[in-house]
């Protein structure tokens, strides 16, 4: 498979990237900096510069030629404005949306967020103006046609992967590690599952392909 990675050089990407060039895969890391191909080549992925703040879906769509899925696990990180929770998280996953359409590419995985539907719609914090991006994209894209996958970890760690997982449409507060978020992308990708399922994902005693064969909700 060729798959596009929106957010290529984030820590789950470059984990994804790994998982799927030793798999035989092509990863192909949508990088807003150039200054980050050095690690997208040294984690096994393919280095495309694009800025998802600045491009539209039809010149998207033409970048995505020849692309069988795509991910999306962008962010604006922990220190950016509440403006570009929106540009970014929302509308960059919109985007992505639009342009596989476009494309003609059915399969999109998501990487949202644990609690964002939760969000206090009358508060002006940037967390809850993050969960309320969160939950626009997750809405935007259960909506539409495509083979999607909406995947809310819990709090991210930097600690090894397990390969276990607990996934539920609820699962309660909870860790994960992000190289296991990257392995799940992995799986629902390779082995076509989990397709229009949405679930909360944290660590758990469940192997990652029998928890997302398992996910019906």
């Amino acid at each position: 498979m060729r798959i596009a990675i929106a957010g290529g050089h984030g820590v789950i990407a470059l984990h994804l990237e790994k998982l799927l060039s030793d798999q035989g895969h092509e990863a192909v890391a949508i990088i807003r900096n150039p200054e980050q191909a050095s690690d997208v080549l040294a984690a096994g992925g393919i280095p495309v510069v694009i800025d998802l703040e600045k491009v539209d879906a039809a010149t998207l769509a033409l970048d995505l030629t020849g692309v069988d899925a795509v991910v999306f696990a962008a962010g604006a990180g922990p220190n950016s404005t509440a403006e570009r929770k929106n540009t970014v998280d929302r509308d960059g996953a919109i985007l992505l949306a639009d342009a596989a359409e476009s494309a003609g590419i059915r399969r999109y995985v998501l990487v949202s967020s644990m609690g964002a539907d939760d969000f206090d719609p009358e508060s002006d914090d940037v967390f809850q103006i993050y969960l309320a991006a969160k939950a626009a994209a997750d809405a935007n894209l259960r909506e539409r046609d495509l083979d999607w996958t909406i995947i809310r970890p819990g709090g991210l760690t930097n600690d090894p992967g397990t390969g276990e997982v607990m996934l539920a449409e609820s699962t309660g507060r909870g860790t994960i590690p992000r190289h296991d978020v990257a392995a799940l992308i992995a799986a629902s990708l390779i082995d076509g599952i989990a397709i229009r399922a949405q679930f909360e994902a944290i660590s758990g005693d469940t192997p990652i392909p029998e928890a997302l064969a398992a996910v019906r909700y």
